[in-house]
């Protein structure tokens, strides 16, 4: 039998709750890996039809990964969960978030250590069962100026030498998934491995493990360090290993 949240759980329904978005949106000002096309919408109609009514459609294309998206487990695990498989008890919980962004802004290439983990548990006790862990490094500030958010205006192969932004260190991803029970990872910057990684060794931890990883996140720096809720729903694609992000905070 499935597990159901209590309605007292819920903070949705709950008063005094303020809903934060975590969500860039989708423009041609979104940013996408160096070799990607990036986001595209084109106009299909806008105006009065023939019978008299305004009518507006339009169709777009996106890279899975970029923007506010998901990575689902099967992006660096073989046989993993792809989108449409991950639980929505995984992408609905509490959340914790870990601030580093004093670290990380004099450090473009700072990776989030246990340390912090230990500083934070230090302050507010054991991270809690089943939560999800949002690591704010400041760097959503920057959006959506790429030369500072990423290290480089540049595309193309040649540009991937060239980024530059935080991340979670392989060996924090190892000892939340062995010593915590959590839910997902996120963070506000395009990858959960630093941009000088050539291995992502971060990303394929975690998607072994079954995690889900939220990128490019935004307002983190708007959220309390314990006591936030979150809400994570992908575009449901079947048999994707990413996808575009909506995603909230109950405060």
């Amino acid at each position: 039998m499935k597990n159901y949240f209590p309605l007292s759980m819920i903070p949705i329904i709950q008063p005094n709750r303020k809903i934060i978005d975590l969500t860039h949106s989708y423009s041609d000002e979104t940013i996408y890996w160096p070799t990607e096309e990036g986001f595209k919408i084109e106009k299909e109609f806008d105006g009065i039809t023939e019978n008299g009514y305004y009518y507006s459609a339009n169709k777009f294309c996106s890279p899975e990964h970029g923007g506010t998206h998901m990575d689902a487990p099967i992006h660096f695990a073989q046989d993993k969960d792809t989108v449409e498989m991950i639980s929505l008890e995984k992408l609905i919980s509490q959340a914790i978030v870990i601030d580093v962004s004093e670290k990380s802004l004099s450090n473009a290439d700072y990776q989030i250590t246990k340390k912090d983990f230990e500083n934070w548990e230090s302050s507010f006790g054991r991270i809690p069962d089943n939560s999800i862990i949002l690591c704010h490094t400041g760097f959503g500030r920057f959006w959506p100026d790429r030369a500072r958010y990423i290290g480089t205006k540049n595309f193309g192969e040649s540009a991937i030498k060239e980024l530059h932004f935080p991340g979670l260190h392989s060996e924090s991803a190892k000892w939340l998934v062995e010593n915590r029970k959590i839910n997902a990872v996120g963070l506000d910057t395009p990858s959960i491995d630093h941009g000088q990684s050539t291995t992502f060794e971060t990303h394929r931890i975690l998607c072994s493990s079954e995690i889900p990883i939220f990128e490019n996140l935004a307002n983190l720096n708007k959220l309390p360090p314990l006591g936030a809720f979150i809400v994570a729903l992908p575009m449901k694609i079947k048999g994707g290993s990413g996808a575009p992000l909506r995603i909230v905070a109950l405060v």
